[in-house]
């Protein structure tokens, strides 16, 4: 058998109302919800980060509740994403890791920056925000001590040991349909955030050592759910994206089959209609991903 990546799935956050008493067995405190989660999946997205800036108690709780193994995707903040535009991207992002994903240590995946329709392709200001992302967290906390005054509590640098630091980028707009952009992306070894929506372009060019991918729901966003037709497609998807043959898709350039084992991390975001448990559930059982923590 070809070497393959690690193959990591889960949801894209775990708070949810609805989902109490349903994929929350009844009498499980909210306080323990993320507990329960990181047994079920080996990775989950985090989303609070992309809604307003947190603190390094808040990264070492995440961290501190689940078990050794266990990888979050942390959601860069919109502030830099959707208001700024990646104009001056430097204090927020030098803000960003300085407010705590740091203190995650092995628990720190991939971090994903998630751009609205209205943002189009521009390559100068994308390349100089690809320029700033640290790629080991000896960059990122060289970064983090440019920090301004507006952090909620003392700065985070981490525990001084040196990790990689992985970057994924979710577009939304069709302007990026352009090889221009995806060789700007191999450049910097930033991975295309694979998106199923009909809502937004579904691309799958391979830009970097590993493969992110966001199952938002093909039919309507963030409800419907997944058949066992479309799982079993995605699985093979995942596979193949595994061990460096992603020939099956959408490409702006040409499919990649060069052989390389790549990580893959594939997160439901169908989270509306308690559909995305389950489905990531099928996925994992498809692909054979046991995870007992």
């Amino acid at each position: 058998m070809a070497n393959h990546g690690d193959i990591r799935i889960g949801v894209s956050g775990w708070t949810y109302r609805p989902w109490r008493g349903n994929f929350y067995p009844k009498g499980v405190a909210q306080k323990r919800e993320l507990q329960f989660a990181a047994r079920q999946f080996n990775a989950l997205e985090i989303n609070g980060t992309f809604y307003g800036m947190q603190t390094p108690k808040a990264f070492r709780q995440w961290a501190e509740a689940v078990p050794e193994g266990f990888v979050f995707a942390v959601k860069g903040p919109r502030y830099l994403t959707h208001m700024l535009k990646l104009t001056n991207p430097e204090p927020p992002l030098a803000n960003f890791f300085a407010s705590g994903p740091l203190a995650m240590g092995a628990t720190l995946g991939p971090i994903l920056w998630q751009f609205p329709e209205r943002f189009a392709f521009n390559p100068e200001r994308i390349e100089a925000f690809f320029r700033l992302l640290p790629r080991d967290t000896a960059e990122a906390a060289e970064l983090a001590r440019r920090h301004d005054g507006r952090l909620k509590a003392p700065a985070e640098f981490g525990d001084g040991s040196v990790r990689p630091i992985r970057h994924a980028m979710e577009i939304r707009s069709e302007s990026f349909r352009d090889p221009a952009f995806i060789e700007l992306s191999r450049r910097y070894r930033v991975a295309l955030v694979c998106a199923d929506t009909v809502d937004w372009p579904l691309l799958m060019d391979v830009t970097a050592d590993f493969v992110y991918c966001r199952l938002h729901g093909s039919v309507e966003l963030y409800n419907s759910g997944y058949s066992d037709a479309e799982l079993d497609i995605w699985a093979e998807r995942v596979r193949n994206w595994s061990v460096g043959a992603a020939t099956d898709g959408h490409f702006v350039t040409a499919p990649t089959e060069d052989g390389v084992a790549r990580d893959v991390f594939v997160f439901f975001d169908n989270t509306d209609k308690l559909m995305a448990p389950g489905d990531a559930r099928g996925l994992m059982r498809r692909l054979e991903v046991e995870w007992e923590a």
